[in-house]
């Protein structure tokens, strides 16, 4: 007799335990028990015929093949959380959850306003904000609409363009007064630098030539925007924010403005499979409109 295909709360706990390194952790995550959550294990395992961790007293170490599993399983995980999403909306289609990506400062510092709006005209509509610098993906299902800031290729995507959100360098006044201000560029090497730890693509693609902003000028390193964004509002040093946004607050002072503008490119981005969703292209139409008024103020 054929062994039957391993069902999808096997792949979850399977999730659970790379994720966590544990069975007692995972099981919590997804509230279980430990031993059921190891019983899922060995269930899989014996489905597949293939060992997926190394025990040890230190834990559980996930072999080879587990990480070439792991994106496959994700990859249900999506498909289930949309199916879900799906089943939640009502008759009329005007109820029921979004899940949106965005960017960490896109998602903590512009859209709660723009989503209360929304969430005021339409109760009825849950909200699911991802926020990561990684792009989601879209054709896999990981969410619904997407905030980008590089153009997508893929024709199954639909895709509005709301315009440009300029960066710019900025500094608290604190930092100033006990600095001094760059009157160069060049002069910039001198100051304390708040940026990255692994360059992004559009950092590369935007940064002048001869501009002093590179991992090894800078006095604090972090792939967190929102980490950098804070620092530099604590007076640490100098960096780049969306001029947008620095200018609700007047403590932050933009530096050589006419020196460097960085324009970045947005799109709002749905499947073409969610146009006929009322609930998805309401909040797809609500956040192109009011992230183009963000992008021109």
């Amino acid at each position: 007799m054929a062994k039957a295909d391993p069902g999808w709360e096997l792949y979850r706990s399977f999730l659970a335990v790379m994720r966590e390194g544990s069975l007692s952790a995972a099981a919590r995550s997804v509230g279980m028990t430990q031993p059921s959550l190891g019983r899922h294990m060995r269930e899989l395992e014996s489905a597949l015929g293939v060992a997926l961790f190394a025990r040890s007293p230190q834990g559980l170490t996930p072999t080879a093949l587990a990480h070439e599993l792991a994106p496959h399983a994700q990859a249900m995980a999506s498909a289930s959380a949309a199916l879900q999403r799906a089943a939640s909306a009502g008759k009329d289609d005007i109820r029921g959850a979004v899940r949106i990506s965005a960017s960490e400062v896109i998602g903590a510092e512009v859209l709660p306003p723009i989503l209360a709006a929304f969430r005021q005209r339409h109760p009825g509509i849950v909200l699911e904000l991802v926020l990561s610098n990684q792009a989601s993906d879209m054709l896999r299902h990981d969410a619904d609409i997407a905030i980008r800031m590089v153009q997508p290729t893929q024709e199954a995507l639909v895709a509005r363009h709301v315009g440009r959100i300029e960066l710019g360098l900025f500094a608290h006044r604190r930092y100033l007064e006990a600095h001094g201000q760059p009157a160069t560029l060049g002069e910039l090497a001198g100051h304390a630098l708040i940026g990255f730890d692994t360059e992004a693509p559009y950092v590369r693609r935007l940064r002048p030539e001869g501009l002093p902003y590179t991992r090894e000028h800078f006095a604090l390193r972090t792939d967190s925007d929102l980490a950098a964004l804070a620092a530099i509002r604590a007076g640490l040093g100098i960096g780049i924010i969306q001029v947008g946004l620095a200018r609700h607050d007047p403590a932050l002072v933009r530096l050589l403005a006419a020196e460097l503008s960085l324009p970045l490119e947005t799109w709002v981005v749905m499947h073409e499979d969610l146009r006929q969703s009322q609930r998805v292209r309401r909040l797809f139409d609500h956040l192109a409109e009011a992230l183009a008024d963000y992008a021109r103020s």
